[in-house]
């Protein structure tokens, strides 16, 4: 497939990296190429900086959003999510008709420092946003439970563990759910919960996800539900 990643932090790496190892075609969209190309301070997630990761990446296409190609299959909003709509409205209504976004983002709010804080929760959701934004797109909301590095190898946490989507269209629904699985993933634990709404749910599990890497002194782990037979 032809896949565009939106955002170029240590989430966006991580998954053009593998998607490309995979045999996809990997766009990365950012606001300025050459300047992101140029960044040599380390990233606080990944510890090392975009033009180190670039140089054994240069396979991966880094664009400006406006520039993604119309015929991409699949985007990926890998975007901190106070920046999501704003990312996505440069690349254009016109580019993202029709296309399954795989929003792996969450609304966090880091200007009061830690804890962040949702700017958006309850009745609402980044992922409905979106959705909302842009209505002749479809809207899948999954990878946002997880750490980057479990996105691409979920065998990073032994046994098997939970992963989640929310979307309104089912043949996206399943597009996602078999871009995971060539992540890694096991069909049988990813969870459909439903439309878009559910997104919510998932979006709101942050601040506990946030408490439980305070805890644990990591962020490989995950949640695995189990339910009486």
């Amino acid at each position: 497939m032809k896949i565009a990643i939106l955002g170029t932090g240590a989430v966006g790496q991580n998954l053009a990296s593998k998607l490309r190892e995979l045999g996809h075609e990997v766009y990365m969209a950012t606001r300025n190429p050459e300047d992101t190309k140029a960044r040599t301070e380390a990233n606080p997630m990944s510890g090392s900086s975009f033009q180190d990761w670039y140089v054994n990446n240069q396979h991966v296409h880094v664009v400006a959003y406006g520039d993604l190609p119309k015929d991409a299959d699949m985007v990926l909003n890998a975007t901190s999510g106070q920046h999501s709509l704003d990312a996505l409205n440069a690349v254009g209504t016109d580019k993202l008709s029709g296309k399954t976004i795989l929003d792996l983002a969450n609304p966090l709010d880091f200007s009061q420092g830690m804890p962040p804080t949702l700017t958006v929760c309850n009745t609402d959701s980044l992922g409905e946003q979106i959705q909302l934004a842009f209505p002749e797109s479809k809207v899948v909301k999954s990878l946002n439970t997880v750490n980057f590095g479990l996105m691409t190898n979920p065998s990073l946490v032994p046994e098997d563990h939970n992963l989640f989507v929310s979307g309104n269209d089912e043949s996206s629904k399943k597009q996602v759910i078999d871009l995971l699985a060539q992540l890694g993933w096991q069909k049988q634990n990813i969870l459909d919960l439903g439309d878009i709404k559910t997104a919510r749910g998932t979006e709101m599990m942050l601040p506990f996800w946030i408490n439980l890497m305070g805890k644990f002194g990591t962020p490989l782990f995950n949640f695995k539900l189990v339910k009486n037979q």
